[in-house]
């Protein structure tokens, strides 16, 4: 087993089912019914050859496993270079769960096209997984940016009447960013001589104006990704345009790229620069938190009050990432997990009713529960996973985010809090809109509960945000001597920096 490319296997395998979708022929009824099964089969497949993953992952181990290196573009010392530790690994399993559902969940909403928004899907996947599995600055960046390309369609294809707005607006805020990482990818490789991720570390020595420099170019990528506030703005016009299963992929695997990418690069390769910008990050953190959560409480669209609750979740991620103590970076990647399962089942509620009214107008629905027993009990189940109740996924990453901010900054903690309260205001205002009060609207005494299709959609997403909040520690112990190592590392750094500062 340990002979196996397993992580190259996981990253490439959807690209096999992308080619058999990009050579079918025949009629379009054929071909429609074929692709839909040849992605789902292998969306299936790569799901389960990543649990390989998890199986056969040592949660003793600190260090990258599953390596594999090759030699890509040997002239300038870039290489294949994948693995995962920890802190990546949940990720790839998130990113490997999630696309079986998201084609599923577009059985039967999307007719047109079919074919090439398979080939979207899975061209997709094979950019996520490598993503997180990068372990070259280059090789990582290519991945990065390979992800705007399908999501780009997804959106502009397939989405709502303002599609081409929503996507360019996509495109062009997240590949401005980009950019700005480019060159400061590029000024990484001129001091090390080399893109490879853990050779920078060990060997990049940058004075303290140059790694705030660089961060900041890292930032600017990372930030809109999260999306952190005030680059927030493309998000709910993405969502909103979006197909149904474009908006879970955007908020279940995509919005993590940002804060992965903050543990992963940021804080790693510049950790005096991370420090000295730590407050920014707070204080626009905190911003997003109240702010966004007091523009959900005013929204019309299901869709887009969602959407601005992702960002106000998302800022419990960042302010986590940046405290830089055991409980805070494990709360922030366990609430980007317990997120991108939530915010994509919460997604999921909205296309339920959406493909059986065509509307995502709060105002057009109420009574559900009258006619949508099953619906009704999954929604509740989701809308008290994000508003964070004991015993689901929500809770956990909250609550650590909440008790290592706390220790190193009480005002923070404080002004975080104020956010899980605004969020209940939100979450259960939306569910009494939607499903409590009397059946009065004649448009919808005749909607169907859900089907076996759409169960099978949720019933795992139930079964995972249950055991994330029952039993969370069989997450957070894999993850814990990845994340130990980074904060060591990150303190032995600063440490260095002030101890070289008092030598003359």
């Amino acid at each position: 087993m340990s002979s196996w490319p397993i992580l190259s296997l996981v990253t490439f395998l959807p690209l096999v089912g992308a080619l058999f979708c990009l050579v079918v022929n025949g009629p379009k009824e054929a071909v429609d019914r074929n692709c839909r099964s040849a992605a789902l089969l292998t969306s299936l497949a790569t799901f389960l050859v990543s649990l390989v993953l998890w199986v056969r992952f040592d949660p003793t181990k600190a260090s990258f496993q599953f390596e594999e290196k090759l030699d890509w573009v040997p002239a300038l010392s870039i290489g294949y270079h994948v693995g995962i530790d920890g802190i990546s690994l949940f990720f790839v399993l998130l990113s490997t769960l999630l696309t079986p559902i998201c084609i599923l969940a577009s059985w039967e909403s999307v007719q047109v096209r079919v074919k090439e928004y398979m080939i979207a899907f899975l061209v997709l996947e094979t950019f996520m997984v490598g993503m997180f599995c990068a372990l070259d600055l280059a090789l990582f960046y290519v991945f990065f940016e390979g992800v705007l390309i399908p999501m780009f369609l997804i959106i502009g294809v397939w989405g709502g009447k303002r599609r081409v707005y929503a996507a360019f607006k996509f495109f062009l805020y997240t590949l401005l960013g980009s950019v700005l990482m480019l060159l400061a990818i590029i000024a990484v490789y001129w001091q090390v001589g080399t893109t490879d991720l853990p050779t920078a570390m060990e060997k990049l020595d940058l004075p303290f104006t140059w790694q705030c420099w660089l961060w900041l170019a890292f930032f600017a990528s990372f930030a809109v990704k999260v999306p952190m506030w005030p680059v927030h703005t493309w998000l709910p016009d993405a969502h909103v345009e979006a197909p149904t299963a474009g908006s879970v992929i955007l908020a279940g695997v995509l919005l993590k790229m940002g804060g992965y990418g903050f543990l992963r690069f940021s804080i790693p390769l510049f950790p005096e620069a991370s420090q000295y910008f730590a407050p920014l990050v707070f204080g626009l953190s905190i911003v997003a938190v109240i702010y966004t959560s007091l523009v959900a409480l005013v929204q019309e669209d299901m869709k887009k009050l969602i959407a601005y609750s992702s960002v106000a979740h998302m800022g419990f991620v960042t302010i986590g990432a940046f405290i830089m103590n055991m409980q805070s970076v494990q709360g922030s990647i366990f609430q980007m997990l317990s997120h991108g399962i939530v915010s994509a089942a919460l997604f999921l509620c909205v296309g339920v009713v959406y493909d059986r009214m065509h509307t995502r107008e709060i105002a057009a629905y109420g009574g559900l529960v009258h006619r949508m027993p099953r619906y009704a009990f999954t929604f509740m189940f989701f809308t008290l996973a994000s508003v964070g109740l004991p015993g689901l996924s929500g809770f956990v990453g909250e609550f650590l985010v909440l008790v290592g901010t706390f220790k190193a900054n009480t005002w923070v903690a404080f002004l975080a809090t104020t956010g899980i309260i605004l969020g209940a205001a939100y979450a259960l205002w939306l569910y009494r809109k939607i499903v409590f009060g009397e059946l009065t609207k004649d448009s919808l005494k005749g909607i169907l509960d859900m089907n076996r299709r759409e169960i099978a959609l949720f019933l795992p997403l139930v079964l995972i945000t249950l055991w994330m909040g029952i039993y969370p520690s069989s997450f957070l112990d894999p993850m814990a001597p990845s994340v130990d190592k980074l904060i060591g590392d990150y303190q032995a750094a600063l440490k260095l920096a002030r101890t070289a500062a008092l030598v003359p």
